[in-house]
């Protein structure tokens, strides 16, 4: 395996995100190094038939797949052939996978990192957010009417091809200001889970990523104590999906709401 100096190999790493922070993107960048895994959403529940029929893992007649075997598939999916493995979490999905692991792995039955390291090694943990959550929201809204979550792709199960099949994108104040609430309580998880878990995660916003694809990913293989290979480049696998109709929304949601005219903010 190619690391940083001075810093021990990591076996695994999550992106543990909210939707709409440019997870896909980030994700399809660290798979184009070819040393960084090839993370995908492997533990979404929705989404494990899905997985389980794409590796060829047969289901019990209630639906339900092996968890032993499931979480084999999954590493030898998102493995690159230096042995990392990386997949992403949203919140929400890391209660569903400790819960799954735990099935696994009964010993450890309510440690938390103690079960993902066991499942996964030595593991590292980036935290992906997003700094203006007016316009996360209005992106995650403006996916769930259309059905379209990514544009271009890197093998995702579901959620993109760009005629999700979905209703045409309609401008709802409430329903934005709903996923703002969301977007609070999810980003408060995930900051209340790592301090309760001694995780020092690597944060990286949106914002960085979308101003610097290739540093923000040189950056988090830095992390990982990973190199990127002579001759390789980091090349991005997705589109922007962003245009002049989510400035409107947020736009008029920011006239609309208390503080108009406010940049809705996290703390870092």
């Amino acid at each position: 395996m190619t690391t940083r100096p001075g810093r021990e190999p990591v076996d695994s790493y999550l992106v543990c995100a909210t939707p709409r922070t440019g997870s896909s993107l980030l994700l399809g960048l660290l798979a184009s190094t070819g040393v960084a895994g090839r993370p995908q959403a492997y533990f979404r529940v929705p989404d494990e038939p899905l997985w389980a029929e794409r590796w060829g893992i047969v289901r019990r007649p209630d639906g339900s797949v092996d968890h032993r075997e499931y979480l084999a598939a999954a590493l030898a999916a998102g493995r690159t052939d230096n042995g990392v493995f990386g997949a992403k979490l949203m919140w929400g999905t890391l209660d569903e996978l400790v819960d799954r692991l735990a099935t696994v792995y009964p010993d450890l039955a309510g440690a938390d990192l103690a079960l993902l390291e066991r499942a996964f090694g030595r593991t590292r943990f980036v935290y992906l957010r997003r700094d203006d959550v007016v316009a996360q929201a209005v992106s995650w809204l403006r996916a769930e009417q259309t059905g379209t979550w990514y544009l271009g792709g890197d093998g995702e199960i579901s959620g993109g091809g760009g005629d999700g099949g979905g209703a045409a994108p309609s401008f709802d104040a409430d329903a934005i200001g709903r996923l703002v609430e969301v977007i609070g309580r999810h980003d408060a998880a995930w900051r209340a889970w790592f301090a309760a878990s001694g995780v020092r995660p690597y944060v990286v916003s949106y914002e960085d990523l979308d101003a610097d694809l290739v540093g923000v990913t040189h950056a988090v293989l830095d992390f990982l104590g990973l190199t990127l290979p002579a001759g390789a480049a980091v090349v991005p696998r997705h589109r922007r999906q962003a245009d002049q109709l989510n400035q409107e929304w947020i736009r008029r949601y920011r006239a609309v709401s208390t503080g108009a005219g406010t940049r809705v903010v996290r703390p870092r």
